[in-house]
């Protein structure tokens, strides 16, 4: 049986972490070390934009550690991501060069989006009651140094997913700044968490909401909260896991648990925890924000998994190299995503559904043309639930609306280049085609990502001519490629004149890019 050592890097704002981890298609996964350090690189960042020459220098000498290690164990693949602390750093490229020059691991930025699936990813591979709790009204909540990311899910989809810059460092670096008393700081944070989440409220909790389990990842109050013997005598239901601790808890007993905490000194719950008295005020601000989630959501249990992006990142990469198979389609949940984002600018979702599916057909029958993959096929599928969500501000601005609106919004599961070929392909959709070497200033993508732009475009643009009026006059649609053309039969016992005038406007487009001319036959039509 072949196994695969494979490590794992996340560093964090405040924590630095790396597991080693044996992978087999016969076993799966199975972890065989965890190394943490503590190391504050999010105060620095998130006050001025540097890292500190103090924290580099210890950061370099940490991941040079971890080379060796997995040097060590003879480990044969890693990934190694910065989070939150790294995204907001002024130097950040010149940085990461200088730590792969001098220590030889390469560490790749994580976007948000990317970072957070990663860690729903790890939660679905740990637990077999994941798609259990998914069944009814959930909220994946992720505490990161930085920010929380918030993603709601209904009848087993995902149906949005919100990032508020509500991180532990960062709210613990705002408190050191205001400079308040001790005694005081369990208000000021309930004062700037709450301030969020009421706008939260009022703008994702609608009333059917009716949020019952609440799933849990963090470094602070997880670790606590899943000690079972720190709930003995509080009420509630707790159910031990794996390893004698705490997974699922009843909301009663977890509020009890931080009820309690909060009585208790920096130094006292040093002790009872059995954790370092650095990392306490970070658990304090932890437990306050858990609170209030609890006290806005009204959930009724709480499963804390116990993974952290580590465990993500392994999973994520054997998935791609196949030594697991996914239980849950993570797919589905994006579009999910998309899908409610165009719902929530007024978007019809019956269109969307009928432009998606006829660009999909498109894109199907001109495989043996085109050259792109599986993610741009999902892209394109992204693009078209999405295509008109520009109209919620103005139906004269459309194309640049959209974009800025696909641009603004957190699409868990994309990484920020998808992200902008997504809005591009929008934007185009609607105005004048840019070509590469006239692209916007702003356009950060290369010229590969840019082709994929170009090409899935097109493909929009004629699928949009197909339902032009917004009637679905296909019963229906058969797509086939012929030589050079693409032969697009329906059957219609409506007009569809319109549709041919616009097919033939935009097949110059299409010809340009593929060099296949879209040509549309009708049958079953009957003139009155």
């Amino acid at each position: 049986m072949a196994v695969h050592l494979f490590g794992a890097i996340d560093v964090g704002s405040y924590v630095y972490e790396m597991k080693i981890f044996e992978m087999s298609k016969k076993e799966g996964i199975r972890q065989i070390d965890d190394i943490r350090h503590m190391i504050d690189i999010g105060t620095d960042t998130y006050e001025d934009g540097k890292i500190s020459r103090t924290n580099l220098a210890q950061l370099k000498t940490i991941i040079a550690e971890s080379k060796a290690i997995m040097d060590n164990y003879g480990v044969e693949g890693y990934r190694a991501y910065g989070t939150s602390a790294f995204r907001e750093m002024k130097n950040c490229s010149m940085v990461l060069e200088q730590i792969e020059s001098e220590t030889g691991v390469h560490i790749s930025l994580l976007e948000n989006a990317e970072q957070r699936f990663m860690d729903f990813k790890s939660a679905a591979y740990y637990g077999d009651q994941f798609e259990n709790l998914l069944a009814e009204p959930a909220a994946f909540i992720d505490f990161g140094g930085g920010s929380i990311q918030i993603s709601q899910f209904q009848q087993g989809n995902l149906r949005d997913s919100v990032n508020l810059k509500l991180g532990i460092l960062r709210i613990h670096e705002r408190l050191n700044r205001i400079g308040a008393r001790a005694a005081q700081n369990n208000s000021l944070i309930e004062e700037m968490v709450n301030a969020q989440l009421m706008v939260y409220k009022k703008l994702y909790l609608s009333k059917d909401s009716n949020i019952k389990n609440i799933i849990l990842i963090d470094d602070y109050i997880s670790d606590a909260a899943r000690s079972a013997l720190n709930f003995e005598g509080l009420g509630g239901n707790v159910t031990v896991g794996r390893f004698g601790q705490a997974e699922f808890i009843d909301a009663a007993a977890l509020n009890g648990f931080i009820a309690r905490l909060s009585e208790m000194s920096e130094s006292e719950i040093s002790r009872s925890l059995q954790i370092s008295e650095g990392k306490v005020p970070m658990l304090e601000i932890s437990a306050v924000m858990l609170h209030c989630f609890l006290k806005l959501m009204k959930a009724e249990k709480v499963w804390i998994p116990g993974v952290s992006l580590c465990d993500g990142i392994a999973y994520d990469y054997a998935l791609s190299n196949r030594y697991v198979v996914s239980g849950h389609d993570f797919e589905q949940d994006i579009l999910a995503c998309a899908l409610h984002t165009g719902k929530r600018y007024k978007g019809f979702e019956e269109r969307q559904k009928t432009i998606e599916k006829i660009s999909l057909q498109i894109f199907d029958s001109m495989k043996r043309i085109h050259g792109m993959k599986k993610r741009d096929r999902l892209l394109l599928q992204i693009s078209a639930l999405l295509h008109d969500c520009g109209k919620y501000i103005s139906m004269n601005n459309l194309a640049d609306c959209s974009y800025n609106i696909i641009r603004s919004t957190e699409i868990i599961g994309l990484s920020a280049r998808e992200q902008e070929i997504v809005a591009n392909v929008v934007r185009f959709n609607h105005d004048t085609f840019r070509y590469y070497e006239e692209r916007y200033p702003d356009c950060t993508l290369t010229r590969k990502d840019y082709n994929t732009v170009t090409k899935l475009t097109a493909i929009l643009r004629l699928a949009n001519a197909l339902d032009r009026s917004h009637k679905k006059k296909f019963n229906e649609l058969r797509i086939r490629l012929r030589e050079r053309q693409l032969i697009i039969t329906v059957s219609a016992k409506k007009d569809i004149t319109l549709e041919k005038g616009l097919i033939a406007y935009r097949a110059d487009f299409f010809e340009e890019v593929f060099s296949v001319r879209p040509v549309i036959k009708q049958k079953n039509f009957d003139k009155e």
